[in-house]
């Protein structure tokens, strides 16, 4: 098969009539009546390229080329339509469609279109390739809306040279994004240098960062290049920047405004030309109120914040990387890809995962090592996992005052004013942004405040 292609369009008789041409030509081929649909498939698997007509049933076309484009940019999308005009194909072409195709279609002009749109395609997945040839796969993998609107803020900090502060608890895939936004950046074929501030001690973070001269200490016995020289042209990625030292901070708040710096030992400037993306687990605004970092440090690398919440707010994303995972780990011991049944996958959903990512990762590798068998049920699941679910469902049922409720209709009422009320809490009582988080309109939240007596604190 050439690649796998989708029709989107809401005539049966064209996505039938594309569909047999397509597949005589040897595409793989999927058709689509409906809009939302494809966009939610296209969150699973995403293919080669799109025949896409702007006139549709259920979404307006213009919307899925925008969402699509924003979110898989790699995608090759060709419009197809029957009220077109030259405005219309120039909007298509300018929000990053391959090519426009007036209807009636002429489908030899299909074809050759598509096979040009797919040579497009093949070529950014090669680039894309030789890419993760020196660092690995680097993939940004779930469906919930967090993450959806992370890829969108990658794609949009990406061509610029913008510093960028991504913020999160550890395990939440900080380094992911950073590269990710090196790779699509225009630097992507220069030097991404990293440096974990946490994990280099404090007398030896500014010899990393500047490098030092022969002699400029005892036992710097030859000449060393530093991580911000090593990345001239390219970028630097500061992992774990909260725990950088008040005088190290200082140095490099002074290379940030000055584009330059001399190495330990050296009275010469180096001037440089370096991106600089920043992560931390720490909350920055708490620690310079505390002393411990510099405000106008923070002002500097905080110009494009990127937030990833933990695992626990966007447990939708769960079952996409455990598939991704089980695949990744049974190829590398060698076995056949192992399947975990519903049973299993609930229990991983109902736990927290403290350690995010990087803990789920490390426990379906260790799943996939203890599994004897091909299919991953509760009862294969390690006792002491399961022991943390029940102790956890146990706390629940203790403090939870719903759950010692026998009638439904209160427990409903409990859950429903305690769960409001901790929401305000969380924005800050403010009704409009604690209504469009949760999905209510703020007219029905204003209600329910007063229903449940809120405090007035909160109608602010």
């Amino acid at each position: 098969m050439k690649g796998e292609i989708w029709i989107l369009d809401d005539e049966k008789g064209i996505l039938e009539t594309l569909e047999d041409i397509l597949k005589d030509e040897n595409f793989q081929v999927r058709s689509f009546l409906w809009g939302k649909e494809l966009l939610k498939e296209i969150n699973f698997k995403q293919p080669k390229v799109i025949l896409l007509d702007l006139w549709l049933k259920d979404i307006d076309g213009f919307e899925v080329l925008e969402k699509i484009k924003k979110t898989y940019p790699e995608v090759q999308i060709i419009v197809i339509s029957g009220h077109g005009n030259i405005e219309t194909a120039v909007k298509a072409i300018k929000m990053g469609a391959f090519d426009f195709i007036e209807k009636p279609l002429s489908y030899e002009r299909v074809i050759v279109t598509v096979e040009n749109a797919l040579k497009l395609a093949l070529l950014e997945e090669e680039n894309k390739r030789l890419r993760e040839n020196i660092f690995g796969e680097v993939k940004l993998s779930g469906v919930s809306p967090a993450i959806q609107k992370i890829r969108e803020l990658i794609l949009k900090a990406a061509p610029t040279d913008t510093t960028v502060l991504i913020q999160g608890e550890s395990g939440v895939g900080k380094e992911i994004v950073a590269k990710l936004i090196h790779l699509y950046s225009k630097r992507a074929k220069e030097a991404f240098v990293e440096i974990n501030c946490a994990a280099i001690p404090e007398t030896l973070i500014e010899s990393e960062l500047f490098g030092y001269e022969k002699g400029a200490f005892t036992g710097a016995q030859s000449f060393k290049k530093g991580k911000l020289e090593l990345a001239h042209k390219g970028t630097l990625f500061l992992d774990e920047i909260g725990d950088l030292s008040l005088d190290a901070q200082a140095k490099l708040l002074r290379v940030l405004q000055e584009k330059r710096f001399e190495r330990l030992g050296s009275n010469k400037s180096i001037e440089i030309d370096v991106r600089i993306i920043s992560a931390t687990n720490k909350d920055l605004l708490k620690e310079i109120q505390k002393g411990k970092f510099r405000e106008d440090l923070f002002f500097r690398i905080n110009v494009f914040p990127i937030f990833i919440p933990p695992l626990r707010e966007r447990k939708e994303d769960i079952p996409i990387l455990v598939e991704e995972f089980l695949e990744e780990f049974s190829y590398k011991i060698g076995c056949e890809k192992k399947i975990i049944k519903s049973d299993a996958l609930e229990a991983l959903m109902e736990y927290d995962w403290p350690g995010n990512v990087r803990e789920l990762k490390n426990f379906i590798e260790r799943l996939v090592i203890i599994s004897s068998s091909s299919e991953i049920s509760y009862k294969d699941l390690p006792s002491d996992f399961k022991n943390l679910i029940k102790k956890k469902e146990s706390l629940q049922e203790n403090t939870e005052p719903w759950f010692k409720e026998k009638n439904y209709r209160l427990a409903k009422l409990l859950f429903e004013k305690e769960f409001l009320k901790r929401k305000l809490l969380e924005y800050g009582g403010n009704i409009s942004k604690t209504a469009r988080e949760i999905g209510l309109e703020r007219a029905y939240l204003q209600k329910k405040i007063k229903e449940f007596n809120l405090k007035a604190e909160f109608e602010n």
